[in-house]
Parts: C-alpha cells; sequence; structure tokens
C-alpha cells in the first residue's frame, strides 16, 4: 500500500539517500546551501515518458539554477541503472543529465513519501515536491504513470513562489497572463473593517472589492522569465528537438 502523503507546509522529511552523485541528506544538503530543491520521481529508467522527461529537465537544467534551485530524481532503479541510462540518454539524444538520480530499489524512499502507485507496488509515480530554502514543502504535483510532466510549469511555480515570497503577494491563475488582472499579483486581504474601508478610499491598489485588490509590483525582467517559460513550452514539437539531437550526432 501507498505510504503517507507528506503535506504541504511540512519540514520535507529527514532522510539519507544514496544516488549516482553519492549520498546526500535531504533536505540539509540544500539547506546548507540556501537553495530551493525540485525532487521528482519517475516509474522506472529506460522508459519512454521517463527519457522524454529527463531530456525536458536536463534542458530546463540552467533555468533552475539561475533560480536557485537544484533538482534530484528518484526511481526504484538501482545505481547502476541510473548510470547506464545517463550514458544512453546521452549517447543516442545528445542530452547530458546533470543532476542526481536516488536509487530506492527497496521502495523505502517512495513509500515515506507517498509515491508508491496505487495499482503497483513497484513503480513510482509521477511526483514532484518543490521545497524552499528553509527544507519546507512548497508544491506538491502527482501525474500518472501514462502522462509526462510539463517542466517549464514546474519553472514557472517555482519563479511565481519566490516572487511571491519576496513581495509579499499571491499569485493568479495563469499568471503573468491572468484573464482578469493580466501579470498583476494579489494584495492580501485586509483584517478589519476599517482596513477594508481605507483601501477602497486610499486609490492605493486596482481593486474589484475591499477582499480583490492587486497591483504590478514584479519586475519587467520577472514577467518576462516567465512568459518565456509558457512561450517555450508551446512553441517547438518535440520531434524537431529529437531531429536536432539526430543531427547533431551524425
Amino acid at each position: 500500500m501507498p505510504g503517507s502523503i507528506p503535506l504541504i507546509g511540512e519540514r520535507f522529511p529527514e532522510m539519507e539517500v544514496t544516488t549516482d552523485h553519492g549520498v546526500i541528506r535531504l533536505p540539509d544538503h540544500y539547506v546548507s546551501q540556501g537553495k530551493w530543491f525540485v525532487l521528482f520521481s519517475h516509474p522506472a529508467d529506460f522508459t519512454p515518458v521517463c527519457t522524454t522527461e529527463f531530456v525536458s529537465f536536463a534542458r530546463r537544467y540552467e533555468d533552475f539554477q539561475r533560480l536557485g534551485v537544484d533538482l534530484i530524481g528518484l526511481s526504484v532503479d538501482s545505481v547502476f541503472s541510473h548510470i547506464k541510462w545517463k550514458e544512453w540518454i546521452e549517447r543516442h539524444i545528445g542530452v547530458r543529465i546533470p543532476f542526481p538520480i536516488i536509487a530506492d530499489p527497496q521502495g523505502t524512499v517512495a513509500r515515506r513519501l507517498g509515491l508508491l502507485h496505487a495499482e503497483s507496488a513497484t513503480h513510482t509515480v509521477r511526483g514532484v515536491f518543490v521545497v524552499d530554502a528553509r527544507g519546507v514543502i512548497r508544491t506538491i504535483l502527482y501525474y500518472p504513470m501514462e502522462l509526462g510532466r510539463l517542466v517549464d510549469e514546474i519553472l514557472r511555480i517555482v519563479k511565481a513562489l519566490k516572487l511571491g515570497d519576496s513581495l509579499k503577494r499571491a499569485v493568479p491563475a495563469d499568471w503573468p497572463n491572468n484573464e482578469i488582472i493580466g501579470e498583476g499579483l494579489i494584495v492580501p486581504p485586509p483584517t478589519t473593517e476599517d482596513q477594508a474601508r481605507a483601501r477602497m478610499e486610499s486609490g492605493q491598489y486596482r481593486c474589484l472589492d475591499w477582499w480583490f485588490c492587486w497591483d504590478t509590483p514584479a519586475s519587467r525582467d520577472d514577467v518576462e522569465e516567465a512568459r518565456r517559460y509558457l512561450r517555450r513550452a508551446a512553441e517547438k514539437p518535440a520531434k524537431l528537438l529529437y531531429e536536432e539531437a539526430r543531427t547533431h550526432l551524425h
């Protein structure tokens, strides 16, 4: 049976994991460096959907690094399998996988994180944990075995969370292209009647009502970076990336 699922807002469970980059202590390895990390699980090495995902994560690795975020994969395969799979991806697709993958052949880590599929006790679902620099879980995503992730959306999530933290704002749907407030960020609601009345009278923010106000404190660079993730997700078909790799190899 699947294990319990850690909750958003909790500290990521402390554990020592074996990876193809050596033993790593979570979450302290990243917290000690002041970094966020994204831990993502996949059902198995040498499978087509997982291979497409790892290529996508690797192609966006520098984007994660610019955001101060490290990546770490996880599956129930062994270290030897991870190493060989990475070699295969680089040889046949022309993409090097620069981040570590946790080896979890007994499923210990997967059970602790609630990542085992209900239909399979031996394969992990496609889980994503976004963990901040304090070691606190900020986002949890789950995808079924048959559906690959949109990695640019994970980048947008991290970008939005870090921006919201720094500006003390909430982030609307589809930011920075929201249908109602565009690239605006939502101002926390007032907590008293006097504050609600003053907010509507002050004209400091754009408001639909006292409980729904926003402004545009994000820099142009931040907004354009988030929009770049969204554009990239739609612009170039995966087939073209494969053809580019094949051309490069030959």
